[in-house]
């Protein structure tokens, strides 16, 4: 292995890691070689998660906490300092959309569901500043340590139908570049922060947006890839290796950036 590319070794916190984007991360993860926390709130899927884990011969612990209650992850903090002594890199990855959370074509701003609205800006924005609040304090102390968060397409420019993952994923940018500066500034350049903004992938919380029930592409499918110029959606394992990336010693010098995976749409006008 190029040593610059190099996690073996390192202890790494993936949130939501019963979700299909965690899972990935953290297969890819246990396969270079990390140590892997994998945290969730549902229990069934943390376990299936770990089990399937397991298998691939990796060290990997699992742990039910909610990210959105502090007191559940400084718990699990303890915990994993006390087993493995440290915690190098944590990935915020719990997040996303909720059906409630989309406006229905015919649905106006007006008139949408204000409990839903927070539901999804708590989970996003929240659900990353927490964690980066109780496990980063153990890399602020270790000053040597890796943050990666999950911002969106939808922090780069409007996107119709989803105001709150909108508004939550353009708080995680800001948060990203104001935690990478704050950390840089009082513990020095070995604690980093950064994120990473996924462009357009086929998941559990937007299937139903994009793929009509006979497997053909809705229309906003359509719009979606007329904007990107590869000219497809991206496939969930192609994130693992910027992330990893991030997290390794190739990217020492790099902190409060947020990097694109998306097949070029943020750089398209469309014209």
């Amino acid at each position: 292995m190029n040593e610059q590319f190099n996690i073996t070794g390192k202890v790494a916190i993936i949130t939501g890691a019963g979700g299909v984007l965690g899972g990935s991360i953290a297969k890819s993860f246990i396969q270079a070689g990390a140590k892997v926390v994998a945290l969730d709130l549902r229990q069934e899927q943390l376990d299936a998660r770990v089990q399937e884990l397991k298998k691939t011969g990796g060290e990997v612990i699992g742990f039910v906490g909610n990210v959105l209650d502090i007191e559940s992850l400084e718990k699990v903090a303890s915990q994993i300092v006390q087993k493995w002594g440290r915690i190098d890199i944590l990935l915020n990855i719990a997040g996303g959309n909720t059906p409630g959370g989309t406006l229905a074509p015919d649905q106006d701003f007006f008139n949408m569901p204000i409990a839903e609205w927070e539901k999804v800006t708590n989970l996003n924005m929240n659900g990353t500043v927490y964690p980066s609040m109780v496990f980063g304090r153990v890399m602020a102390e270790q000053k040597n340590g890796c943050i990666i968060n999950v911002s969106s397409m939808a922090a780069y420019s409007a996107i119709t139908r989803v105001p709150g993952y909108s508004a939550a994923k353009t708080a995680v940018s800001n948060f990203t570049q104001w935690l990478a500066t704050e950390m840089a500034l009082k513990y020095g350049d070995r604690v980093r922060v950064n994120a990473i903004a996924p462009g357009f992938f086929i998941g559990d919380q937007n299937r139903a947006v994009l793929i009509n029930p006979d497997g053909s592409l809705t229309e906003r499918s359509k719009k979606v890839l007329a904007k990107t110029p590869m000219g497809r959606f991206g496939d969930i394992t192609e994130l693992n290796g910027a992330v990893q990336f991030l997290c390794s010693p190739a990217a020492s010098f790099i902190t409060g950036v947020v990097l694109p995976i998306d097949g070029g749409f943020s750089a398209f006008s469309g014209v």
